[in-house]
Order: structure tokens, then sequence, then C-alpha cells
């Protein structure tokens, strides 16, 4: 049993674990106590100082988030001096911040800003630095801005990058009043080792680091009527746009969404859910195939494990961190890729729309998807396959600006061609979703049979574990798949590119015996990505999640290969999985890039 350490927390007797901090423990008697640098996802840092609180009998303020609880311990939250402490931090913070709050991306939505209302009544009593040092804006990057002068050196990015990621794109330079947030050499973003994932913009706690928005561009594209604009929508956006519109995380929103973006005057209102639903087939093929050239062909030149291509920002990590391995990745090109390119060939004639005059749009919880959407290998179908991205924040923006009272809409349905999906669709949204879904299709092309898991619910791969591995045996396959007969499919599932970077050592070390790997770069798969709704917890994530599993669980179809749109353009177009058009138009290469 954990050891209880008894104290106070503004004259609220309080036990929590020993090893706990001031912070944790204010929070059990719902005590708020103000952080900036801290975050759940994070480790401690005690660098912005805004958590102060006074301990009794000491005459030095403590940093809440730092400091471990102790028996008998008396805290004071809201004496005088903790507020003059805390309200000189802050001004002092905004001395050196361009406070522009009213036409910010992140007004309403910044920390630093929301403090300021709290403390800060009247005139600040420090004069403002920013016009006198001066600052940079890198706006190079197609997915994230920097923007020095409203940076507060909380260093969450810099931790985000290092702990969460393991990439290192950002770190502190200088010291003293020279100290910013830079990049190796001070490059612009685009020029360094960054995979796009955004997770650095998640947690920052004012407008120094947003995703680069497309929000113009796509009204322009709406009100052009020589324009047809078509937009898909991410498996991840249906169960967390509802918060950035004033619900509770973890509502599913995908009814309201499809009306919403009817109301924002987008031609024809499609699901990525149906191309994730076509990734499978490909993708499980794809694993099929290579698994029949290593073990019945006996091929040495066949790359396993096969991991998987889904997430862009694991892509351009992989590119850089391990370019040897590439041949391990998927070909299969993400479900919005595929989607793009299917969208300005099939669906563009089948419609009778000249591709030239379509508009692609995606609205993705990624910011690296607005980077992968500009890789020049994305332009199969002859002009760039996915135009604009934008994120759920975004999306919920245009929704607001446009005036729509999101709770009160009527639930509406995906076009059709192109619009309809499975269960397996859903769950790309959360680790282990891709997995899952290519799971239930290959075990019942191998087998003839369903997977045996309860509910087609494959468990082992779910959850929010850093890595989590699974087996399945396959036993009297069909007869073309004899060679797989008591073969034992040994699967990894890992979420964050410093999980990602364990699970290629390994690979890299040879003492991995995986067949199967799946990869996202963020924290929680697809439902914790860089341009979902703020803020962003463990807990949120958790939420998001048993909203994905639910609309799965809802869904009358729960398996790719028996989607009736997929089956169709297979008969209509692509012919065969893996086929010449297959390859043409829903396949990929990639780029060995630079370590440094």
């Amino acid at each position: 049993m954990v050891e209880q350490v008894n104290l106070k927390i503004d004259h609220l007797s309080v036990s929590v674990d020993a090893g706990a901090t001031i912070l944790e423990a204010a929070r059990k008697v719902n005590v708020r106590i103000p952080t900036l640098c801290h975050h759940e996802d994070l480790c401690v840092a005690g660098n912005c100082r805004v958590c102060v609180v006074e301990q009794v009998g000491l005459d030095r303020l403590q940093p809440a988030c730092a400091i471990p609880v102790s028996e008998g311990m008396e805290i004071l939250t809201n004496s005088m001096k903790v507020r003059n402490a805390r309200k000189q931090i802050i001004e002092l913070l905004i001395s050196e911040h361009r406070a522009e709050c009213t036409t910010c991306y992140k007004n309403g939505k910044c920390e630093l800003q929301s403090l300021s209302n709290e403390y800060i009544v009247g005139e600040s009593g420090f004069l403002p630095l920013v016009p006198l040092k001066g600052y940079t804006i890198d706006e190079f990057s197609p997915s994230i801005i920097k923007d020095d002068s409203k940076c507060i050196r909380c260093q969450r990015c810099v931790r985000t990058c290092d702990q969460i990621q393991s990439i290192g794109a950002l770190t502190v330079a200088h010291k003293g009043g020279e100290m910013k947030i830079s990049t190796f050499f001070d490059k612009p973003i685009y020029e360094v080792v960054c995979t796009n994932c955004g997770q650095c913009v998640n947690r920052c706690p004012t407008g120094a680091l947003t995703e680069k928005t497309y929000i113009n561009e796509v009204w322009n594209a709406i009100d052009n009527p020589d324009k047809f604009v078509v937009v898909q929508t991410a498996p991840a956006v249906r169960i967390a746009l509802g918060e950035a519109l004033d619900m509770d995380p973890g509502e599913i929103v995908t009814g309201k969404m499809v009306a919403a973006l009817r109301r924002l005057g987008f031609n024809a209102v499609l699901d990525t859910d149906w191309s994730a639903d076509l990734t499978i087939i490909e993708e499980g093929n794809e694993l099929l195939q290579r698994l029949k050239r290593v073990l019945k062909d006996k091929e040495t030149d066949v790359k396993i494990p096969m991991t998987t291509s889904c997430s862009p920002g694991w892509i351009k990590f992989i590119e850089h961190t391990f370019p040897d391995f590439l041949e391990h990745l998927s070909t299969a090109k993400s479900p919005q890729q595929m989607f793009g390119a299917l969208a300005k060939t099939f669906y563009a004639n089948k419609i009778g729309v000249d591709p030239s005059n379509m508009v692609s749009v995606s609205v993705m919880p990624c910011t690296a998807k607005k980077f992968e959407a500009n890789r020049p290998e994305m332009r199969a179908s002859g002009y760039q396959d996915v135009d604009f991205v934008v994120t759920t924040r975004e999306l919920a923006m245009m929704v607001k600006q446009a005036g729509i009272d999101f709770k009160s809409l009527p639930d509406d349905d995906y076009d059709s061609i192109m619009g309809e999906s499975t269960g397996a669709g859903v769950i790309f949204g959360a680790t282990g979703g891709v997995m899952e879904a290519a799971l239930r299709t290959v075990y019942e092309v191998v087998t003839g049979r369903e997977i045996p898991f309860d509910g087609l619910n494959i468990l082992p791969v779910r959850g929010m574990e850093e890595v989590r591995e699974a087996s399945l045996k396959i036993e009297n396959p069909l007869p073309e798949w004899d060679f797989l007969d008591g073969v034992e499919v040994k699967t990894c599932v890992a979420h964050g590119l410093s999980n990602a970077k364990k699970v290629m050592e390994k690979v890299k070390n040879g003492e991995a015996d995986y067949h199967f790997i799946e990869i996202m770069a963020c924290p929680g798969g697809c439902l914790g990505g860089g341009g979902q709704p703020l803020p962003t917890s463990p807990e949120i994530r958790k939420k998001r999640a048993e909203a994905i599993y639910r609309e799965d669980a809802g869904k009358k179809i729960r398996k790719s290969h028996e989607n009736p749109e997929i089956i169709q353009i297979y008969e209509d177009f692509l012919v065969e999985p893996l086929g010449h058009k297959s390859h043409e138009l829903l396949h990929t290469t990639y780029t060995p890039r630079n370590r440094y």
C-alpha cells in the first residue's frame, strides 16, 4: 500500500500519496492553482513560477508543480503574498509578449490571456519590451507558424519535442534576457528535422506556435462559382469537433458536422473513413503478399516487418531517423491522399466535373497532413490531389464565422460515392485502430471466417499503453494460404514518436520478430493529433477514444472488405487490389532525408 501524506491546503485537510506534488494535492480538494509551464503529458519543469504558493513557516514562495508534499505541511494558495507575486510574474511575461490578443489566432484559448484577465486589473507596472527587442515570425512551413514575439519561454514545446517525440527540433538558445526558443542554427522549422506533428502547438500556452491556417483559401474556393469544392472528414474529427464548439469531450457529432459542412457551402461532403476502408484493402493485401513471398517463396529481399504508412508525421520521422528502413513501410498512401487522388479521377468522372475545376479540401486532426498534401509525389491525379488541409480547430472557426448554431443542427448523412464507410474505417482515429481494422479483414481473407474476438473487438491492440504487442495464430486457412497454417502473426502498436523510436531500434538491432507494426506519430493516435481542440490531456484523449469505439460499435458494417462502395470501385475502376491502377493512384514512394 502506498504511504499517505497528510497536509492542509488553504486550511482544508487532504491525504495524498507520498511523492505527489502540492499542485496534485490542491486538485484533490478542488483548489485551482494556475500554471503555465506545467502540462500533464510532460515532466516537471518549474520554469514559469506562476504556480507559486506560500508554505507556512518558510519565507520563500514555492512552485506548486515541482515541490513534493510532506507530512504536516500547510499551504496557502491565495494569500496576499501569493497574489502579488503571481500578478508581477504575469506582468513580466506580458511585458515581453506582443499582446495583440484580439487578432491572435489563439484569442480565447490562450492561457496567458486567461491569467491576465484574472490577475491584472488596470495598467501593468512594466514597460513593453517587444518593440525594443524585435522578433521574428517563421511562416515557411506549410504546417506550423512560429512567432517569437508571443513566446513566454515556458519550454513546453521543447520538452514536448524531446520527451514525447524524441526529435529535438526545438531547443533553448542563449541565456538571461537573450534566451529564446530556437531551432538548429536558428533555421526555419521547414529546414530542420521537424515532423510537422504539431504536438508543440497543442501544448504551447500562447500564440507562439500555431498551425498554418488555410481558412481564407477555402472560403475563396467555396465563393468561386467556377469551382466544385469537395470536402473529406477524417475519423478523429467527428469525435472532437464538438469540444471546439462548447460541447463535452467524447461527444460524437458526425451528423451535425456533415450538416454544418453543407451549410458552409461545400458542393460535396464525403468521408475519409471511406478511403480508410480502401487503405485496409490495399495495405492488407500488401502485407499478405509480403508474407507469401517470405514464407512460401522463400525470398530473402522482402522487408518484414511491414509498418503502416497512414501517419505523415511518422513517415517524415522515419525518413530522417531510420532512412535505411524505408522499405519496411507499406507503399499504401494515407487515406487522405488516396481520397485526393480518386476525387480528381474516379469521382470527377462519375459526377461529370472537370478535375481542373475541382478543389479538394480535407478536414484533419493533424497539422502534418498539411505537409503531406504538399509533398511533390502527391499529384497522381495530374493535379495537386488535396488542395487545402484544415484542422479540426480551423473547421470550428469556420462554423463560428458562418454564424451556425452547431448544437441545434439536425443530423445529416454523407453524400453517396466515396461517402459510405464501416466501423473499421472509424477506428483509424485511435492508436491501434489501423491494426485492428487490418486484422479484421486479413484474417477473414485468409481463413474465410470472422476473426475470433468477441464482437470483432480486438482488445489486445487497444488502449493507451506506449507500446502494445499482440499475436494471432492462423489455423485451418483457405487452400491459397495454406503456408500460413500454424503461423503466429505477431503485431506491434506504438503511438508517439519516442515510442516509435524504441520499436524501430528493436527492428534495427534484430530484436523484433514482428510481422506487422502500426505507428502513429501522436499520443493516442489521430484523436490526439496536432490539430485537435485544446486543451489536450490523457483524460480527454481517453474520452475521445471511447467515442471512436462507440461509433464503430454502432455501424451496420464493421469490416472494410464488406463496404459496398469499396467493392464497387474495384469493379468499376480499380479492377483489383495492388493492380496497375491502384499502384498508379494509391501507392507512393519515400524520400531519405538528412538526420540533422
